[in-house]
């Protein structure tokens, strides 16, 4: 149940448009702070979330587990996660169908 769960979480999450202009963007340039993020939402999307709205979405998205986050100093750095993409890509591309429940 437990991973049926964490599949709902990554579904939620994509199910919303900044969501996936931020993972496309860390798709870009992996590593960005929260003012990166907020500036190449702006610039190259025409977004104008504030700094918190779009803090929230990457709340979102690291409950999800689609973002991890490491602090240097006083900085932290958002990083994409592919893995729990992956689990869901290989439920229906693996060719053993036995191993899935």
């Amino acid at each position: 149940m437990h991973i049926l769960v964490a599949v709902a979480d990554v579904y939620q999450a994509l199910a919303d448009a900044t969501r996936r202009k931020i993972l496309d963007e860390l798709t870009e340039r992996d590593g960005q702070t929260l003012f990166e993020i907020c500036s190449r939402l702006a610039m190259k999307h025409g977004l104008t979330s504030s700094r918190q709205a779009v803090s929230q979405h990457l709340d979102v998205l690291e409950g999800a587990g689609l973002i991890v986050t490491r602090r240097v100093g006083r900085y932290k750095f958002h990083h994409f996660d592919r893995e729990p993409l992956e689990h869901i890509a290989d439920r229906w591309l693996k060719t053993d169908t036995k191993e899935i429940r």
